[in-house]
């Protein structure tokens, strides 16, 4: 049975008021790698149905991997007797009307092995280069492809296929004292240049090379786009409206409301979302397998479009859903699966940027990020693989780890410079959110509060 049919089928069997139906067809592929040899490699497929069953202002729902079609009926069952027993849901509100997307009876469309066709034998040469080079090479490449296919009972019947890609490098010194780490984002690999993340490798390895132990403090601190796209989803995370109204997050108001309108950066900063940017679009719909304070069954379908969520400095949208704009009586910007961050025209290259910098720390990535105080989004984490110490525009060694203690809210206040942006890879939350674009930024006095002990 074909998404489509099982979709048509599920709708057909429910006695509920109104049903959504979500049908999710998730191919991935994979290649791992360590010491300069590929160890693994493989495919799978899973295939997930979601059933929403709306009984009043009820809702149930019941999600099942690898559903038959004898167990369909169960299922919807289950959904509709779960809607006839549930509370009223606060955010009920219509379904989405009728919508089609062009290529609704297209079938789902798997990835393979082979979407690693020309990186596999890159990846080889590279491995022999650094074996020669006296270097380990560690990491994976991952190829995931999901369609999602969307219907309900008010006709309701959009689907969008979602490539998502990723190659992290780790790069060792021969004794393994000397760590550095590269990643990329990509939608199909054929962008991806192994030889180049490899050259930037082998040249932080080389920085490694000189030792300075720094005590901790407030930094002139480079953050690459990779460490800034981190900070951004976090801030991004938190940002929804309904937990803003009530009192609970830095975008709550003093006396109450939210911070909509506010200034947050002297710099023309714009944080935006768009399903169509160039290189990360993502669904143009909402797709919610079940409600919570930042998204709503009810919204599914609902059309996304581009939405600033910074603009010019100023806070411009939270996170909504339509019940939590009536709430505020703002607009409904559900999420987005991508962030885009942009500063004033002509920022410079991350290379420019270090070669400008009298002293100052540049960071290479940030690790487990997690939030102490929500009230100011004060989040703690650590450096990870790689932060070097420049003097008079030259990396001069690498220096010890730190513990850092940063807003990315108010570290949006305290920037001096915001580089030139590019798509990047999020070192911490790449499992979960990889579609960004972001720049390298200056901060002045980036709190690296103690010293770590990690490597």
């Amino acid at each position: 049975m074909s998404p489509q049919e099982m979709i048509e089928k599920a709708l057909d069997l429910s006695t509920a008021d109104d049903t959504v139906v979500i049908v999710d067809e998730s191919s991935g592929a994979n290649l791992r790698f360590a010491g300069n040899t590929l160890t693994t490699n493989g495919v799978n497929r899973s295939s997930r149905l979601t059933v929403i069953s709306i009984a009043g202002r009820g809702v149930g729902v019941v999600s099942r991997a690898a559903v038959r079609p004898e167990q369909l009926a169960d299922v919807v069952a289950a959904a509709d007797r779960a809607a006839e027993d549930a509370q009223p849901s606060e955010d009920a509100r219509p379904l989405v009307g009728e919508s089609r997307s062009a290529d609704w009876d297209l079938p789902a469309e798997p990835t393979s092995i082979g979407v690693f066709g020309a990186l596999a034998p890159a990846l080889g040469e590279t491995f022999a280069a650094a074996e020669a080079g006296g270097r380990r090479l560690y990491g994976f490449a991952e190829h995931l492809l999901t369609t999602t296919f969307v219907g309900s009972s008010t006709g309701v019947r959009l689907r969008h296929t979602q490539p998502t890609g990723r190659l992290e490098l780790n790069a060792k010194s021969a004794d393994m004292r000397r760590s550095a780490w590269t990643g990329v984002a990509t939608g199909d690999f054929s962008d991806v240049d192994v030889a180049v993340l490899d050259a930037s490798l082998t040249r932080r390895l080389d920085w490694a090379k000189n030792r300075v132990d720094l005590p901790a403090g407030r930094y002139e601190t480079l953050l690459p786009p990779t460490a800034v796209a981190d900070l951004m989803i976090y801030l991004y995370w938190t940002a929804g409206a309904r937990d803003a109204m009530e009192g609970r997050t830095v975008f709550s108001a003093p006396g109450g409301g939210t911070r909509v309108g506010e200034t947050l950066s002297s710099l023309p900063i714009r944080l935006h979302s768009d399903p169509a940017a160039p290189g990360v679009a993502c669904a143009p719909f909402a797709v919610a397998h079940a409600s919570s304070r930042q998204s709503s069954v009810f919204d599914n379908g609902l059309s996304l479009a581009p939405t600033d969520w910074i603009a010019d400095g100023r806070l411009a949208n939270l996170l909504q859903t339509r019940h939590s704009a009536e709430l505020t009586g703002l607009p409904a910007t559900p999420a987005i699966d991508n962030l885009i961050m942009t500063g004033p025209e002509g920022g410079r290259s991350l290379e420019e940027m270090i070669a400008s910098t009298e002293r100052g720390l540049l960071l290479t990535c940030l690790w487990y990020i997690r939030e102490v105080d929500p009230q100011s989004l004060l989040l703690t984490g650590l450096t990870r693989d790689g932060v070097y110490l420049v003097e008079n525009g030259e990396v001069v060694g690498e220096v010890n780890n730190f513990r850092f203690n940063e807003s990315p809210v108010d570290l949006l206040g305290r920037l001096t410079e915001v580089g030139a942006c590019e798509r990047t890879l999020p070192r911490e939350w790449n499992d979960y959110f990889t579609r960004t674009v972001m720049p390298a930024i200056r901060v002045p006095d980036f709190n690296m509060s103690t010293v770590s002990q990690a490597n």
